[in-house]
């Protein structure tokens, strides 16, 4: 199974990559199916590659789907 997580964009490097942040975990990131990314935009990152500019709201209602379901993981003992 595969997840592709909101994360903040933090760094645009000089080669076409990113650093992207959540809840003080970074990846680099290929920037390169999102051209128009800005400093502080909110990315879908998968397999390395950020593959959507998400609007804040909309990140804020997937990163509390992902915290949800980790706390009803951690409730069944998974």
């Amino acid at each position: 199974m595969c997840l592709a997580v909101p994360m903040e964009l933090l760094e645009i490097r000089d080669d076409g990559s990113g650093l992207a942040g959540l809840s003080g975990a970074t990846t680099a990131c290929n920037l390169s199916l999102v051209p128009d990314a800005k400093l502080g935009d909110m990315l879908i990152v998968h397999a390395g590659f950020a593959i959507e500019i998400l609007d804040t709201a909309e990140a804020d209602k997937r990163i509390a789907l992902f915290e949800q379901m980790g706390e009803e993981a951690d409730e069944a003992g998974l």
